[in-house]
């Protein structure tokens, strides 16, 4: 994995707004506080039928009430762009390829803007509307009517902050009206971000180059096996070649391949620590006797952060209105994408299915052609042309294969990536994914906001196209299950190639036998209903075990997360405590490590005979693996681990594959604990020495106790892991570290320290590969619904409702988040009233 930047847009930006804070410091409050809405009183929505009320209850969140379903996502479109718009213009600029538009001359924009044209996701989404229903485009048209009303009233300075900080250095001129396709674009670009083992294939393509052997490569890519599948299936046939033969220059077009994917700014995060927990119970085991679930997603952290919080409701409820949902929903999109409604609840993790494959394709760039079961087939191509606020505008043209867009040289003129003489030749990289396929996801996240049953359940997933998404539910009846969505790919086994057929390595475009062979059928997913053990989790593990149901994947999570949590439920199980919202709450936040498992023991049984080491390798001796912030073990076993990784791979390894510390390398060192003589071990870089096992643990725990000392102090005693351990929220676009401080204050919340850490259940991931323990990604939100009363019920945001940096609600949920406490959730009428603090009452013009 390459070495992860912080999840903020542009680094650049930040430092060229010394103009805009000395026009903020002239203008003092009123210049940040001039965007904040007003949430009490009463206002006009073109468009509306008859009046909607938005009552706010103590942390901003709103609660929308109408009486046609179009009045009420007019209304959602109105409040988010009240509380998110400039989020939302960021969101929309990035998906269609038009962030140089708004933030001007900036190379990591451009470079953005160059990826996302070549994938052409908002060409995938124009395609999209055209094929949605109209009901479902009824509603995208009411949510864009909603937030166009809101812009007609304000000027940018009164949007946003944002753009009186970027109209300093250029002229990024009035919003654009919203238009329902840039709904469409960025459900598109959370499915890139939440797309399957792409980074897996290309880095099996570069360890491979650099070791030359196959069965080495693939230790580094062992199968998952620390947790049960989540469901079972029927058996399926399951050979596959282990013989690798990639033409000259894959490796490099792989790396360029990877940089391409890297450009694109975080928009709900990638790499180490993405993925979420969830787990479902039925009320035999709870304490209400009523199903309880829980789900927190794994993202990218930033300020605003990705969700908005929101309650929709038709009063009444009817056949035309039938919406009365709340929870967690995209601001630019209508609707709630993870809640509850009357009848069911339900939460959404990563599935993991392997929906995108690169093909390696054989160009001849002086006919402009390629090969194809030994025909030379013309490239498609097109011409896009990226505006840029206050600068040039950039030519790029873009050509494609039968499998997808070549993205393996988009970015050489801005990253330098190596071309060989008369372009890539036998090296270029195509890319199939599911996502670049018009879909109707769009229409699956209203099926499941009105889903009252297992039968409504798949009849949504089934529209449910990407991001492939697992999919816990429960409902009010007694019944949990879980279903697995997604336009999955079908491969042909293939046993003579010069490659596996699995979708693990890139595949031979010039070989049409390795194209895909359609989709997977919705009813053939993998489904269960009421298990016997009585509880579901599904936390990014392996949906089913090898060798049965249809393939989705071979690269999943590792399952240590999934591992813990049944481990936990089944221990209150059988010690027959009954499970309530406090105990769910509790799980959400154990921060017990795998590594005290297997790694742990292998360190205490090495020698140590400098005392000073000693001194802090004690601190392990009857450990809990509990990573804390206020652990000192903690902070030595991240800083040991952090070392052993670097000693034994990265003499072997491209920087681009150095282990970002993940769950992938807590299987490979796992296996390699039990190879004392491995090749892993052994240093390359010592001439004429051989290391083992032992010797390389040994030089770690001395190193990470020197690290240490330096950091943290001399007494071992006194290290604590929230010191090195903290969660650092950033704005995307002003928040990058080199504005004026009281900028950077502003919109930055300051850091805070916390517990977990990569591959545990409370999953605040830091990258190894980085030389920093920060976070990189980590629970965007937390929620636990309770079956029997959803006003039992409890939700936490990561920073707050609002995207204004003045907004008392910026980041007022952060100090809960931090500390694992959760907020009541009113749903019903008297909770909703009873939590009210403010409203606004939306009326039709006169």
């Amino acid at each position: 994995m390459t070495r992860r930047r912080a999840p903020r847009v542009l680094a650049g930006v930040a430092g060229l707004v010394v103009v805009a804070f000395l026009a903020l410091a002239g203008a003092g409050l009123v210049v940040v506080r001039r965007p904040l809405p007003n949430h009490d009183g009463t206002a006009t929505l073109v468009g509306l039928d008859r009046e909607v009320t938005v009552r706010r209850d103590a942390r901003g969140v709103p609660a929308i009430r109408a009486g046609t379903a179009t009045d009420l996502f007019r209304a959602q479109g109105y409040v988010d762009a009240q509380d998110r718009f400039f989020q939302m213009d960021l969101r929309r600029h990035i998906a269609s390829g038009r962030l140089a538009e708004l933030v001007g001359d900036d190379p990591d924009a451009i470079a953005s803007d160059t990826v996302m044209r070549t994938l052409g996701l908002r060409r995938v989404a124009v395609a999209e509307w055209a094929q949605l229903d109209g009901t479902t485009r009824g509603y995208l048209q009411a949510y864009a009517d909603g937030v166009n009303a809101y812009l007609a009233t304000r000027g940018p300075d009164g949007l946003a902050v944002e753009y009186t900080v970027l109209g300093t250095r250029a002229d990024v001129g009035e919003p654009a009206p919203w238009d329902p396709v840039d709904s469409l674009a960025w459900l598109k670009a959370v499915a890139w971000e939440l797309r399957s083992n792409d980074r897996d294939e290309l880095a099996r393509v570069q360890v491979y180059d650099a070791i030359r052997d196959v069965a080495r490569t693939e230790q580094l890519f062992p199968p998952a096996s620390a947790s049960p599948p989540i469901v079972a299936g029927e058996a399926r046939p399951a050979a596959m070649t282990t013989r690798v033969t990639l033409d000259p220059g894959a490796a490099a077009a792989a790396r360029s391949a990877q940089q391409a994917l890297d450009a694109v700014p975080d928009l709900v995060g990638r790499g180490e620590g993405i993925g979420s927990n969830s787990w479902v119970l039925s009320g035999a085991h709870t304490a209400s006797g009523a199903p309880l679930l829980a789900n927190d997603p794994h993202l990218a952290l930033a300020a605003p952060g990705v969700w908005s919080q929101v309650a929709l409701r038709c009063a009444p409820v009817t056949a035309g209105c039938p919406f009365d949902v709340a929870g967690f929903s995209f601001a630019g999109f209508p609707g709630v994408i993870i809640g509850h409604n009357p009848h069911l609840a339900w939460g959404l993790t990563t599935m993991g299915a392997d929906t995108s494959d690169f093909f390696l394709e054989r160009l001849d760039p002086g006919s402009g052609t390629y090969q194809r079961d030994g025909a030379q087939i013309a490239l498609e191509s097109r011409t896009e042309t990226i505006e840029v606020a206050g600068g040039e505008p950039v030519a790029l043209e873009v050509t494609s294969t039968v499998h997808g867009p070549i993205v393996s040289d988009v970015l050489d003129p801005l990253w330098g990536a190596p071309v060989p003489p008369g372009g890539w030749g036998t090296g270029a990289v195509a890319l199939s994914w599911s996502g670049l396929e018009p879909g109707r996801t769009a229409q699956a996240v209203f099926a499941m906001d009105t889903a009252a049953d297992a039968a409504d359940v798949r009849e949504a997933a089934a529209l449910f196209d990407a991001p492939a998404q697992n999919i816990v539910f429960a409902t009010v009846d007694g019944h949990i299950g879980y279903q697995a969505p997604g336009r999955i790919p079908i491969r042909r086994v293939i046993t003579d190639g010069p490659v596996p057929s699995d979708g693990t390595w890139p595949r031979p475009g010039w070989d049409s036998r390795y194209d895909w062979q359609g989709w997977v059928a919705p009813e053939d997913l993998p489904a269960q209903l009421d298990p016997p053990e009585g509880f579901i989790v599904a936390a990014n593990q392996a949906v089913t075990a090898p060798g049965t149901g249809p393939f989705i994947a071979r690269d999943w999570d590792y399952g240590y997360r999934a591992a813990r949590i049944r481990q936990v439920l089944t221990a209150q199980i059988a010690a027959g405590r009954p499970i309530d919202v406090a105990s769910a709450q509790t799980l959400q936040m154990d921060a017990r490590t795998a590594l005290v498992d297997a790694l742990v023991p292998a360190l205490l049984a090495v020698s140590v005979d400098d005392a000073f080491t000693r001194q802090a390798v004690d601190l392990l001796r009857g450990w809990d693996g509990q990573m804390t912030a206020d652990s000192p073990a903690a902070a030595y076993l991240a800083a040991v681990w952090d070392v052993l990784l670097a000693d034994t791979f990265h003499d072997d390894l491209p920087q681009s594959q150095w282990p970002d510390g993940g769950d992938r390398w807590y299987a490979v060192v796992d296996g390699l604990l039990g190879e004392s003589d491995s090749p892993w071990w052994d240093d390359r870089t010592t001439v004429s020495v051989v290391e083992s096992r032992d010797e390389v643990l040994e030089r770690a725990l001395t190193q990470a106790r020197v690290r240490l000392t330096v950091a943290l102090g001399k007494d071992p005693s006194g290290w604590r892991w929230g010191r090195l351990h903290r969660v650092a929220l950033h704005h995307p676009v002003l928040g990058g570290g080199a504005a004026p401080w009281p900028v950077t204050m502003l919109v930055n919340p300051a850091p805070v320290p916390v517990d977990g850490g990569g591959s545990i259940v409370e999953a605040t991931a830091w990258d190894a590969s980085s030389d920093s323990f920060e976070v990189v990604s980590g629970p965007s939100m937390r929620m636990v619904c309770d079956l029997a009363d959803w006003d039992a019920s409890t939700w936490v945001n990561a920073t707050g409702t609002s995207g204004h940096p003045a907004s008392r609600h910026y980041t007022d949920q952060l100090a809960d988040w931090v500390a694992g406490r959760q907020e009541p959730w009113p749903f019903s009428e008297d909770a909703v009233t009873a939590a009210t603090r403010a409203t606004l009452v939306l009326r039709p013009p006169a």
